[in-house]
């Protein structure tokens, strides 16, 4: 059962800067564009008024389409029942807040008085650079894309900075890794304010495959160990990850990678940093994650995954994997 939308809505805001990133923002304004529309359905009043600021009306996003008719940033955040500010990442390998118009903005964040359940503060991708700026990050545990975070850590010491997080949640602040887990933060808040029927709801109609939480890894397990650029590892792993199922060995990965068994254990390690059984053993572990979410049993998930029988399974489980019990991933018992 969803819970009663508030009589006074939301006021989002999403205060934005010369080439601010496109998804970072319109994805979780679709997101809550979609709430309200499901809410006005159902004849209930609408939750969220989204807002669109910045220091100045009109300005170019990251992929070059102009936005004009901005608002000017509010001076009166704190009067107008609760409110989100939303600050969004800007391309580059390091973010500059030196503009004129970052330098504005800067000030008006200075401003902000933040509050639980009043005024708060959501961060997207970069933006959590924007807001540590402004010292609206002390104290705080929060998180940003993996390219940003020792920057995040440079621009405030005294920020807790979290990594391989979909997002972080420190009330009155709300962080995400990057782009798309901006949408995985504010459907989450979706569901706080409407409950989570509606918040499943707008997921469905996103065609968000899974909703990710707080306690996620940011980079998926199939992703992992592969930050290096040698083509023949790639080839070796993209063939464990496609088929992790079949009966790989080191000596068929060597094949594989045109190289002895003892060569390609020493490319995985240095390249890789992890031994070739063992990228085998997390990739099975993924799997069989993955089918276990899918309401699979432990045992069908084992055989997917490569296992040679669910004792092994449960055992890798536990030695190597999140712990527990596979089985508490189940809907339903074996």
């Amino acid at each position: 059962m969803d819970r009663e939308p508030m009589t006074r809505p939301y006021r989002v805001v999403f205060a934005l800067l010369p080439h601010s990133l496109a998804l970072d923002w319109a994805g979780p304004a679709e997101a809550l564009r979609m709430a309200n529309q499901i809410l006005a359905a159902n004849g209930q009043p609408e939750c969220f008024q989204l807002e669109f600021v910045g220091p100045s009306a009109s300005m170019a996003t990251s992929v070059g389409v102009q936005l004009s008719g901005l608002s000017p940033l509010p001076v009166d955040l704190a009067t107008r029942g609760p409110a989100w500010v939303v600050l969004v990442g800007l391309p580059g390998k390091t973010i500059d807040v030196r503009s004129e118009a970052a330098q504005r903005l800067n000030g008006w964040l200075q401003s902000l008085r933040l509050a639980t359940g009043q005024l708060e503060l959501i961060c997207v991708c970069a933006g959590a650079l924007l807001a540590a700026q402004a010292g609206l990050l002390t104290g705080k545990r929060a998180t940003t894309h993996h390219h940003h975070l020792d920057e995040l850590r440079n621009a405030d010491a005294r920020c807790d900075v979290v990594s391989n997080r979909v997002f972080v949640l420190d009330p009155p602040v709300y962080s995400s890794a990057g782009v798309t887990t901006g949408i995985d933060l504010i459907l989450h808040r979706i569901g706080e304010v409407c409950g989570p029927a509606l918040a499943a709801r707008v997921a469905q109609g996103l065609v968000v495959a899974q909703r990710r939480g707080p306690n996620d890894p940011e980079l998926s397990p199939f992703l992992a160990f592969r930050h290096h650029l040698h083509p023949a590892l790639h080839r070796v792993q993209d063939a464990v990850s496609e088929r992790p199922d079949e009966d790989w060995n080191v000596a068929r990965m060597a094949e594989l990678a045109h190289a002895s068994p003892r060569h390609l254990t020493r490319l995985f390690l240095e390249h890789a940093g992890v031994a070739p059984l063992a990228y085998l053993r997390q990739l099975r572990l993924a799997s069989a994650q993955v089918a276990l979410r899918g309401g699979a049993s432990v045992t069908r998930a084992a055989q997917l995954a490569g296992f040679s029988s669910d004792t092994q399974l449960r055992r890798a489980w536990q030695r190597f994997g999140p712990g527990g019990s596979p089985r508490a991933l189940r809907p339903t018992t074996d």
